[in-house]
């Protein structure tokens, strides 16, 4: 109860009948005031009218009015100031840390948005306020979707700047574990970026124009050379592979120099993934992309299109993995490319991100602009979540608008927090249009 009397205050959904103070006054809301997510009274700067005298304070809201001894305001001088205590149920009069009477009005919660609200969290449908998505304004939707398409990339920013901190303010070790988990695909994403996290790139860069070496400390480091990370099946191959044999004997000499601590096999998921999807293949392409120099920070910010982008992201396996998917398992021979469907995710997840947070950084709003423009230039996601919006009668044709909707969604639907949804609001505010239908 006390959240939508939060709801109906902010957005001005009162009751229809005449307000009044537990002493009769009348009261005119001018101004809610500032919501106030942090601690002290739950509005401030609020303006209202009491018996046409104005009045600018802040204001304290609870389902009961004792509440607010239960909460320890009648000894906390921050709310001295509340000029105005909205209750839900007026059982008892309050008193500020000076003893004084505070003024309290009981608000009753509409029955529409009561009606309307239970209807949203009781909904089996997917998205619960699909039955008002077609009859919204473009300007209404157009400015939420915008929105969520901020509030994703700053989320995502949080993440980025996270990996900065950790790897000591550097922003190219922060922008390759982003690649690297992302070269994880969902499913090992997670030990994707514990694997980056493992390595000096500082220590790598010293051999930087030998692409055995990289992928021996790449590999390596990954815990990928140990026997238990090879399948029962191949081990004995494997124990007669020449390559397996130089890699170990590499990667040994190359941990014993730079003092490396690898991560343990058992990170990484094998199980119902596609051959071209296994660590040790994405670890060999994501090696040929550093040997490259494509996973520098410099090259991304010089992309001007998803073209180039596209270009930058696109590589291939070592020699040795175009005819193998695990040590000691020959097969028909394969470049193994990332396919334009996997590069397209790693733009998506990857580099956009990564120019929001940098240009965010750098106070470059020449970035934090392109990666907008870059998300409108892609086209969007194409999955079931997509499809079920579509029907409801959004538009969704740019990355922008999937990206939106994937926000939403994890943030929003999934939670049922409609009451910090602008679609939600829409439905919530309909006065009588669901009232009849749940009375009936």
């Amino acid at each position: 109860m006390e959240i939508l009397l939060h709801y109906i205050w902010r957005h001005r959904m009162y009751p229809l009948h005449r307000m009044t103070t537990n002493k009769g006054e009348t009261v005119e809301v001018i101004d809610p005031g500032l919501h106030n997510r942090n601690a002290g009274p739950d509005f401030f700067n609020a303006k209202i009218k009491v018996d046409g005298m104005l009045w600018v304070g802040n204001v304290e809201i609870h389902d009961k009015a004792s509440d607010w001894f239960l909460h320890g305001h009648d000894k906390d001088e921050a709310y001295d100031n509340v000029i105005l205590h909205v209750v839900g149920e007026d059982d008892m009069p309050v008193r500020s840390s000076r003893g004084e009477t505070m003024r309290q009005m009981q608000m009753d919660v509409p029955e529409y948005v009561t009606v309307n609200y239970s209807r949203l969290l009781r909904e089996d449908r997917f998205p619960p306020c699909h039955e008002v998505i077609g009859q919204l304004q473009k300007l209404t939707v157009h400015s939420w979707m915008s929105a969520l398409q901020t509030e994703r990339l700053e989320q995502k920013t949080e993440a980025i700047s996270r990996r900065v901190k950790e790897r000591n303010g550097s922003w190219e070790d922060a922008y390759f574990m982003t690649l690297a988990r992302n070269f994880g695909f969902g499913v090992n994403g997670e030990a994707f970026e514990k694997w980056a996290a493992t390595l000096s790139l500082q220590s790598v860069a010293h051999h930087r124009d030998d692409i055995f070496q990289i992928e021996a400390i790449f590999l390596g480091q990954a815990g990928l050379l140990d026997e238990q990370a090879i399948p029962q099946r191949h081990r004995k191959e494997a124990a007669n592979d020449i390559y397996l044999t130089k890699l170990r004997r590499e990667y040994s000499y190359l941990n014993h120099k730079f003092h490396l601590e690898q991560m343990s096999a058992t990170e990484w998921k094998f199980l119902r993934l596609r051959p071209q999807n296994f660590p040790n293949i994405r670890i060999s392409q994501l090696a040929n992309l550093y040997y490259n120099r494509r996973s520098n920070l410099s090259q991304l910010i010089e992309c001007r299109s998803v073209d180039e982008m596209s270009d930058l992201f696109a590589t291939h396996v070592t020699p040795y993995w175009e005819t193998h998917y695990s040590f000691g398992a020959e097969g028909k021979k394969s470049a193994k490319q990332l396919s334009k469907q996997s590069v397209r995710v790693l733009i998506l997840n990857t580099a956009i991100p990564i120019l929001f947070a940098y240009g965010r950084h750098k106070g470059d709003e020449t970035l934090t602009d392109r990666a907008f423009r870059l998300l409108e230039e892609l086209k969007a996601e194409d999955n079931s979540i997509i499809r079920m919006w579509k029907e409801c009668g959004l538009e969704i044709e740019t990355a922008a608008d999937s990206q939106a909707i994937v926000q939403l969604k994890k943030e929003y639907c999934d939670r049922r927090d409609c009451l910090r949804c602008r679609f939600g609001y829409e439905y919530i505010k309909r006065n009588g249009w669901f009232v009849k239908e749940e009375k009936g």
